[in-house]
């Protein structure tokens, strides 16, 4: 059957000729949908092969609309829809292909969204209590992400502002609801992009980004216990090239780089490395010691290595028992 997949502006005149099927009507923005309960209307549209895309279903009453295209492989055609605050309670929307779709404000609250694809479309203030979001696809970037970098481009920054605001909200809801299903997966994902949103609200050059990023690096917020294990080797490995520059002391004799061209160069860079690896870790055997300016170098990385291996239980520890 032929699919229309057009959304009528205010003004426009339908593109086609409806043939009883009242497209033309779902189409059309102007033409409230929240006086009855359309979902049976709507079932019966998508089973008869119509798409369904770009429908204008501003607060439409759907509440346990059953939107499941059984025994195929991919749901019913959602695409672009506006379901701005509808009502879509208890509604059976697996597999639903839901691409730019509008659910700003809309109440899915017992809805089953397994499955269903949800890239691009607008998720500020849905409401998702009960909601099964399990192996819902949400793309790499939310709508306002994706906006928000747009707007940095165009060098906008006070709307790039509002955008990240905007999808730190979505996020938080997301990670509220799969914290309450046991989705831990799902709920770092989000707690770690929603930090990550918070983040880029603040100046660039500003003291809290800067701490923000740190502890992103170092171990994505919580979320990313390898972060603390490469962050652990850059010390190591930067700490023992400092090492090798300003000289360390082993039995008496000083090790550090000189221009002489003897062969002791990668020995000496060696047990810098060793001595480096003996600070981070707060061992001090004792058989080598820092000289001069080493001195303030190895107690940076002896702090910085007690804080790192604390740090790694806590968001190992984190991870595995959430």
């Amino acid at each position: 059957m032929a699919q229309c997949g057009y959304q009528l502006k205010s003004g426009d005149q339908c593109p086609h000729k409806d043939s009883g099927n009242g497209l033309c009507y779902w189409h059309d923005p102007t033409k409230p949908k929240n006086e009855n309960n359309h979902a049976k209307d709507l079932e019966a549209l998508a089973k008869a092969g119509y798409s369904l895309e770009g429908f204008a279903l501003k607060g439409a009453k759907l509440e346990g609309i059953n939107l499941v295209n059984r025994g195929e492989r991919q749901g019913y055609d959602l695409r672009f829809v506006d379901l701005y605050r509808a009502d879509l309670r208890g509604s059976h929307l697996f597999m639903a292909d839901l691409q730019g779709a509008s659910l700003m404000k809309a109440n899915l609250d017992g809805a089953n969204l397994h499955y269903a694809n949800l890239k691009n479309s607008n998720l500020l203030g849905t409401k998702l209590n009960g909601a099964r979001i399990e192996n819902v696809i949400w793309g790499h970037q939310l709508l306002q992400e994706t906006k928000a970098y747009e707007s940095i481009t165009e060098k906008n920054t006070k709307l790039a502002q509002d955008y990240f605001e905007q999808t730190e909200e979505i996020c938080r809801n997301i990670r509220n609801v799969a914290s309450q299903q046991g989705l831990v997966d799902m709920a770092g994902h989000f707690y770690y992009k929603e930090m990550t949103m918070q983040r880029k609200q603040n100046p660039l050059f500003s003291a809290k980004r800067f701490i923000s990023k740190f502890v992103d690096l170092t171990c994505g917020y919580g979320e990313k216990p390898g972060n603390v294990i490469f962050f652990s080797l850059a010390v190591i490995v930067l700490s023992s090239f400092a090492f090798y520059i300003f000289g360390i002391s082993e039995q008496g004799q000083t090790l550090a780089w000189n221009f002489t061209g003897d062969n002791g160069h990668v020995q000496n860079l060696f047990t810098c490395l060793y001595y480096s690896v003996v600070t981070f870790t707060t061992l001090g055997y004792g058989d080598i010691v820092p000289v001069g300016f080493s001195r303030f170098i190895a107690a940076f990385e002896a702090f910085t290595g007690s804080f790192t291996l604390a740090l790694f239980v806590v968001v190992f520890v984190k991870k595995m028992t959430r």
